[in-house]
């Protein structure tokens, strides 16, 4: 089913937008907060909470694309999810990704609102002067949450290579935000 279907279905009220949704983004959903979390229950969870997320905000949202606005609901249930475990003192794979990124993006907690736009701006133009496989890369690492292992799988490249590449693409986002005047 196409997503302005789906999109209509969630205005009408209908039950069935919930099931299509899930039919059509299920996977991606549960496979995306699975690498955050690294528990499968507490990815069924955030899904299912994701699919309430949608029903609730739709309308007035009518969000193009779907897929990324599906996935940021998901994504952000994910990272309060992992948030609260570690706070319990579980632990996630994901908080290395995390992790790798502070050595160039500030805390948000230490940031103001205006401050953490203009972090948010900087990285959109580094993204865009990014080529496409360092920037699919970038975003697989620390949006996607996927593990080194599977990049280098999907890019045919050896696992060592792929860390260098994350590295100095995170040197230079380093870079770019000293030279933007971001306050490390």
């Amino acid at each position: 089913m196409e997503d302005t279907a789906i999109i209509r279905l969630f205005q009408e009220r209908s039950q069935q937008a919930i099931a299509e949704l899930s039919q059509k983004y299920g996977k991606l959903c549960q496979s995306l907060s699975r690498r955050i979390l690294n528990n499968e229950e507490d990815a069924k969870e955030c899904v299912n909470d994701t699919w309430l997320g949608v029903w609730n905000s739709i309308p007035p949202q009518t969000p193009n694309p779907l897929v990324s606005y599906v996935c940021r609901i998901t994504r952000n249930l994910s990272v309060k999810r992992l948030r609260h475990n570690l706070a319990a003192k579980r632990n996630s794979y994901y908080d290395v990704s995390l992790a790798e990124l502070e050595e160039c993006i500030p805390a948000a907690q230490e940031q103001e609102p205006w401050e953490e736009q203009e972090v948010t701006k900087v990285l959109e133009r580094f993204l865009r002067e990014l080529d496409t496989g360092s920037r699919v890369m970038f975003v697989k690492r620390y949006w996607y949450a996927e593990s080194v292992a599977q990049i280098a799988e999907t890019f045919g490249m050896k696992e060592n290579s792929v860390s260098v590449k994350l590295m100095r693409l995170r040197k230079k986002l380093r870079k770019k935000l000293e030279k933007e005047g971001v306050v490390l």
